[in-house]
């Protein structure tokens, strides 16, 4: 009888991630491993007929879309967010109750910017609604999303690795609640510090609360990681990238998983997921229950079958 392994976080481990907001970097692939997933990867991620954010069907705007949510129709992505290593350790967060709910490529190809620090709690700065795509209970202890970033190339500094300043998730700097406005020239454009850093044509400094303040950066960690492993963070963490120095023609891409207590409502307000200028209809979008069960109505969910997802209403989950 095959023994089940346990990679819930220890005692001492969930410690250091309350009190640093974020662990790990974690190995669920060898590099051979990912090499090889990531080969049979790019064609399907090139080929978007059965992305639920398919172009020709998009309402308008940012052509990134089309590779949102990709868990939702390519096999290994979706065995990807449910690999017991990743989720025993975010149910030891969040409770056994888990969700996905969102799932991003996060490519930086050669010259390009670093990202800038940012931290996100409701998600609505990106939203041109300005509606939270995700709402906690009112009675929450927390805010914000666990990000699982699982690297699928090399992340060095060269290339453009994560950035964290440790213990920076407990204070948001930021006021979602403001605008920030696109400007295509900001793109690789803008330094920071003697840094090249942007935000997809967006700055982040428009959202801050004190407009004197800026991120201790002499704090900051990079987060070198080999292809194949993954960290966990809260999404209130400051957090930022690298630029690529350009010094290697080979891109980093990392992806991102977002997980959720079931208890909290995602896109509540919203019919369409709005991101930086664009938007594209919900119609096909589902949660995936990624542990326990579902106890609550106010979220759509998806079911994995033989031939894929069957896509719930609200009004069918119920008790799971």
């Amino acid at each position: 009888m095959e023994q089940t392994v346990d990679y819930a976080l220890s005692p001492e481990a969930l410690a250091q991630f309350h009190r640093d907001g974020y662990i790990g970097p974690f190995d669920l692939y060898t590099e051979e491993e990912m090499e090889k997933h990531f080969q049979a990867l790019r064609p399907k991620l090139i080929n978007t007929k059965k992305a639920i954010y398919r172009q020709d069907r998009a309402i308008s705007g940012n052509t990134n879309l089309a590779n949102y949510d990709r868990h939702l129709d390519v096999d290994f992505l979706a065995h990807h967010i449910t690999r017991p290593q990743i989720v025993d350790r975010v149910s030891s967060i969040l409770g056994p109750d888990t969700l996905c709910w969102r799932t991003e490529f996060f490519p930086k190809y050669p010259g390009d910017e670093g990202t800038d620090w940012h931290q996100a709690d409701n998600f609505s700065n990106v939203a041109g609604s300005k509606h939270p795509q995700i709402v906690w209970p009112e009675d929450a202890e927390f805010g914000g999303t666990i990000t699982v970033w699982a690297a699928f190339t090399d992340a060095t500094v060269e290339n453009g690795c994560l950035q964290f300043i440790p213990g920076s998730h407990k204070t948001m700097n930021y006021d979602e609640s403001k605008t920030m406005v696109y400007d295509e020239k900001a793109i690789n454009n803008v330094e920071k510090g003697g840094v090249r850093r942007g935000f997809f044509g967006y700055d982040y400094r428009q959202l801050q609360k004190d407009p004197n303040w800026s991120p201790d950066e002499s704090k900051a960690v990079s987060q070198v990681m080999r292809k194949g492993q993954f960290i966990i963070f809260w999404s209130t963490l400051m957090h930022a990238s690298h630029p690529h120095s350009g010094t290697t023609d080979k891109m980093r891409l990392g992806f991102a998983a977002r997980y959720l207590p079931t208890s909290v409502r995602v896109y509540p307000y919203s019919d369409a997921l709005e991101e930086f200028g664009g938007a594209a209809s919900l119609e096909k979008f589902g949660n995936v229950l990624t542990s326990g069960v579902n106890r609550f109505t106010h979220n759509r969910f998806v079911d994995q079958t033989v031939n894929g997802y069957r896509f719930q209403a609200r009004s069918e989950v119920g008790l799971r």
